[in-house]
């Protein structure tokens, strides 16, 4: 009996994980969007039963964090390090990482930058404001780094399409 071969999930390339951030910004963000999005996730984590960490800062300042069932203290580390990445260069997370392995390199290997603080892993997405620019950072911890990456584009997506009907 021969196993089914599965075909691998397509990673996003540069251009569509730029794509993604010229579409999903705010037009504000306000204590209240960050707490709606934040039970957005949770809810969605939840329907999944996803063992993640979610945390929505802005402008250096903690507005929305929950732990689910299954994630631990090391979620919160990794998204410490993640937020720090999209906070550095404006960029999701896993777009900062893929734009390294496009170049044949990692980012650990060529950012020169601590691996205990930053992490180009999937999961930290950029909040930014329409005339404004980046603010802070929504980000994921627990699953795997593309899918960390896109539950919150999903999230990010129904969030905003929500917000301009």
């Amino acid at each position: 009996m021969t196993t089914p071969k599965q075909t691998p999930e397509p990673t996003p390339d540069v251009a569509e994980l730029e794509a993604q951030e010229r579409r999903l910004v705010f037009q504000r963000f306000t204590y209240d969007d960050a707490w709606a999005l934040g039970s957005l996730l949770v809810e969605m984590a939840r329907e999944r039963q996803a063992p993640v960490a979610i945390d929505i800062h802005r402008a250096g300042q903690q507005l929305f964090h929950a732990a689910l069932p299954g994630s631990a203290p090391d979620n919160d580390a990794w998204i410490a390090r993640k937020r720090r990445v999209v906070e550095r260069y404006g960029s999701a997370s896993y777009l900062v990482g893929a734009r390294h392995r496009a170049k044949g390199t990692t980012f650990e290997a060529s950012s020169r930058l601590d691996p205990d603080t930053y992490a180009a892993h999937g999961g930290s997405f950029p909040i930014t404001v329409e005339g404004v620019g980046v603010i802070g950072a929504v980000t994921v911890s627990g699953l795997p780094q593309l899918q960390d990456h896109e539950l919150v584009v999903e999230a990010l997506e129904h969030f905003l399409n929500r917000t301009r009907s």
